[in-house]
């Protein structure tokens, strides 16, 4: 069974920072390794989109209003991804969501909340 925590969120006065953890504590590390470990958002009133993506090959993605500001790593060791948000922007505001893509099958976290003031 795949256990998505999320942890990290916050809230941080515009142009400040945050990082968001993903974790899967109870997998094996060969396992975690292999999975695509995508953060998503949702700010209110909105739909949820994706923001930014690690592969297992190392390789990232990310959504164009992130870029430069956003950065999504992972400590396969750990099991962990991280995403190191800076300069944050009231419009980063919402409810960040961790999935992994493992055997076919996306999972999904509860979200953890980000609120950016002005």
């Amino acid at each position: 069974q795949v256990h998505v925590e999320e942890s990290g969120g916050g809230l941080v006065q515009a142009g400040g920072s945050l990082r968001l953890t993903c974790a899967d504590p109870r997998v094996i590390l060969s396992v975690f390794s292999s999975d695509t470990v995508a953060w998503y958002r949702q700010p209110p009133g909105n739909l949820r989109e994706l923001v930014a993506v690690s592969t297992p090959g190392g390789g990232t993605n990310y959504a164009d209003s992130v870029k430069g500001r956003f950065t999504i790593s992972r400590d396969n060791a750990r099991k962990r991804v991280y995403m190191q948000m800076n300069n944050l922007k009231p419009e980063d505001a919402g409810t960040y969501y961790c999935t992994i893509d493992r055997s076919g099958s996306k999972y999904w976290g509860q979200g953890t909340q980000v609120t950016v003031s002005s």
